[in-house]
């Protein structure tokens, strides 16, 4: 059968919750295959919460549903503080990008106490400033930025990475509502690692399952490229 929508192909999947150090207790899923150790780990940042982002849009959700299985992949989501979904609501409130700092610190913790390898920062629009702002410090591979506004992202912090040796893998839609790739192309051109892929004919939420599968090929090649091209078709069991 093909696969898209909401497909679920067949993963370890546990709820998790992860603890702040600013006291906090947020929640969470973790999927990684179903049957051997994933090969890298992503840890996705979702969309603003105040304009209805959360762990389950669509993307991330997607990404969880899919790359256990067809990539080997280990994929964290959980709701930033103060969001919630369908999983339940994690405690605190919006900080703006700022306090979400001690949320990121807290899903590389769990990373580190799991002996999850390889971790990834994934971001989705609001989720790229989390990464980008307080990526640095943090003991990931590298950066995968879709639809990134830079709008809570300072230039300070933005240049902080201009002599990290990381790669950020930066996706951007050329139909994008806040920030299309000429201008893209400006904010990034002093980040010598970062690759921007322009995106014909995408939108800043990657409506659609061509644009689905656009956005999990690109961060497959950046994670693990030996997993290319992911299949379109899956004949084995299917999760609801």
């Amino acid at each position: 059968m093909e696969i898209r929508g909401p497909m679920l192909l067949p993963a370890r999947r546990q709820d998790v919750e992860l603890h702040t150090r600013d006291g906090l207790t947020l929640v969470g899923e973790l999927a990684q295959p179903a049957d051997h150790d994933p090969v890298a780990t992503l840890v996705t940042l979702h969309p603003l919460p105040t304009a209805g982002g959360f762990m389950d849009s669509h993307v991330l959700r997607k990404a969880a549903g899919r790359l256990p299985a067809l990539a080997d992949l280990a994929v964290l989501r959980f709701n930033t503080r103060g969001t919630t979904s369908p999983r339940g609501t994690s405690e605190g409130e919006f900080g703006e990008a700022d306090t979400e700092r001690w949320d990121v610190e807290a899903a590389m913790d769990l990373v580190h106490d799991r002996g999850l390898p390889r971790p990834w920062l994934v971001g989705w629009s609001f989720g790229t400033e989390l990464a980008l702002k307080h990526g640095r410090p943090l003991p990931v591979e590298g950066l995968i930025l879709l639809s990134p506004p830079l709008h809570r992202t300072t230039p300070a912090e933005l240049a902080a990475w201009e002599d990290d040796p990381r790669p950020i893998v930066a996706l951007v839609p050329e139909l994008d509502d806040y920030l299309r790739p000429a201008e893209a192309a400006v904010r990034f051109a002093g980040l010598p690692n970062v690759r921007m892929i322009a995106v014909e004919g995408a939108r800043h939420l990657w409506v659609g399952e061509n644009q689905t599968r656009r956005v999990l090929t690109e961060i497959v090649r950046a994670v693990n490229p030996d997993a290319l091209p992911l299949p379109e078709e899956w004949d084995g069991p299917v999760g609801r």
